[in-house]
């Protein structure tokens, strides 16, 4: 996780600041390609007006002081409101206001006085207290007019996302170098507005000895099974989905959702007495009847059948956990998603890791694991705990595997939040785990797919026009 797509923690965003001192990159240099930023992203974005600037007692500050020089300089009116006084100011931040010819007015809410866009530069990402006082008048005031966020808006975390007593919504957020956790967790991502990652000299280099183990979820993080030219059905995979006797569409959707995602067959192990509404309206699919468990256990003896779901639909008695255990019990992928979840909370076999993924919304998660925290802490503890791969639904999917990687999804589109959707991702993972892909990479991959799908189509979405719109964005993504 060193590309683009990398997410840097405060921590982890500090020490990139000063390897790149070693590179030969010094903190000012950084401060004053930082400020330029700003004010080069505001001149592309707004024709001149009043500006104020926000200016904090630290780097976020001193960014400020440089993005209105910059401004000025450029013709623009500007005027600067410090929160504390100049002459407390220290090391870089007091280097970069010296840069600031102007004078600097103390901060309240009178200094918004005739401004027609504002600069917050008042707390970067690393803030670890409610915003308070003079500060949060401000940003409660500010909220009639344009505002571009230094890093991230003040108020918000940087590692986690979460309203610090108060945030502003900003109209832009530049950051630096890489994002941050914060940019794309909810609530954090809503208040940043457009987000612009800024190139302010920092080589990209230090990732190697960061070592980063969160990413913005895209194709970066992994590569799509490819069929090549002697492939068959049964070099694609054959995954087996359980399915329950009376809430028979979300397997269904699951499996249309496998097929479309690749998958060289799918098979549903339906009831009896619900067998011919699968067969009737699954022809893709190969449909076996299920009188009890036993038959279930009996099918996935074939180790060609090397993906098994188990959760859309299947009802809470004592079949479904039963369904888990043997799933589990054999070698190859298993997803456990919806009802599989709930059946098996407190006693899920632990320890899947490549082959198992968990797919619980925040309630399953709930019912399933004792943690708080943000979502991304969440995820990361429950996949160490389990030793499965864990896909915590939301506006703000993560997906975190058991050795500590974790992808953010921010493509999801509210279309989404239909019933069914789930269904769908559920079984479009396992279809890419059938091909052969590891439980995080599938997860990740079949998370940022549902997005991209469910924005191809937009308004009046529902869960059957998931599985017809993948191929289209397959197709966009094979062609670059």
């Amino acid at each position: 996780m060193r590309g683009r797509s990398a997410l840097l923690t405060v921590e982890e965003m500090g020490r990139a600041d000063r390897l790149a001192a070693d590179y030969g990159h010094p903190g000012f240099e950084l401060m004053r390609n930082a400020g330029a930023a700003i004010a080069d992203a505001v001149r592309r974005r707004w024709s001149p007006r009043p500006v104020l600037v926000l200016a904090g007692p630290g780097n976020n500050g001193g960014d400020g002081f440089i993005a209105a020089e910059r401004l000025q300089a450029a013709g623009w009116p500007v005027r600067v409101a410090l929160l504390g006084s100049r002459e407390a100011l220290a090391g870089d931040a007091a280097e970069a206001a010296k840069t600031w010819p102007g004078p600097v007015e103390p901060l309240g809410p009178a200094a918004l006085r005739d401004a027609g866009l504002v600069i917050d530069a008042l707390f970067g990402a690393g803030l670890k207290r409610p915003v308070s006082g003079a500060a949060r008048e401000v940003l409660e005031a500010v909220e009639n007019l344009p505002l571009v966020a230094v890093d991230l808006p003040s108020g918000i975390a940087g590692d986690s996302g979460v309203v610090l007593g108060h945030a502003p919504c900003a109209a832009l957020t530049v950051t630096f170098f890489r994002k941050k956790p914060g940019h794309l967790l909810l609530p954090g991502r809503l208040h940043c507005g457009e987000v612009a990652v800024a190139d302010i000299g920092i080589p990209a280099a230090v990732l190697d000895e960061i070592v980063p183990t969160a990413a913005e979820n895209g194709p970066e993080l992994w590569t799509l099974p490819v069929p090549g030219p002697q492939s068959h059905k049964y070099t694609r995979g054959h995954a087996v989905i359980w399915g329950g006797a009376e809430t028979t569409g979300a397997a269904r959707l699951a499996a249309r959702g496998a097929m479309r995602a690749g998958a060289g067959l799918v098979t549903v192990s339906a009831p009896d007495e619900a067998w011919p509404v699968y067969a009737v309206s699954l022809p893709g699919a190969l449909v076996v009847r299920r009188s009890g468990p036993e038959d279930f256990r009996r099918l996935l003896e074939d180790e060609r059948k090397n993906a098994v779901l188990v959760g859309p639909g299947a009802g809470l008695g004592p079949e479904t956990a039963d369904a888990v255990e043997a799933a589990c019990a054999r070698a190859g992928g298993v997803v456990l998603d919806a009802d599989a979840l709930t059946a098996m909370a407190g006693r899920l076999p632990w320890g899947r890791g490549d082959a198992g993924l968990l797919t619980p919304h925040d309630g399953e998660f709930a019912r399933l694991f004792p943690f708080d925290g943000d979502r991304l802490a969440r995820a990361r503890a429950a996949a160490a705990a389990s030793g499965w791969t864990v896909l915590l639904k939301g506006a703000d999917t993560v997906i975190a595997a058991p050795d500590g990687r974790a992808a953010i999804s921010a493509n999801a589109p509210p279309w989404l939040a239909t019933a069914g959707s789930g269904d769908v991702l559920a079984g479009m993972a396992l279809g890419l785990m059938v091909q052969g892909m590891p439980a995080f990479e599938a997860g990740a991959a079949a998370t940022w797919l549902h997005g991209e799908a469910a924005a191809a189509f937009g308004p009046g979405l529902i869960a059957e026009d998931l599985p017809d719109m993948l191929p289209a964005v397959l197709r966009r993504m094979h062609a670059t």
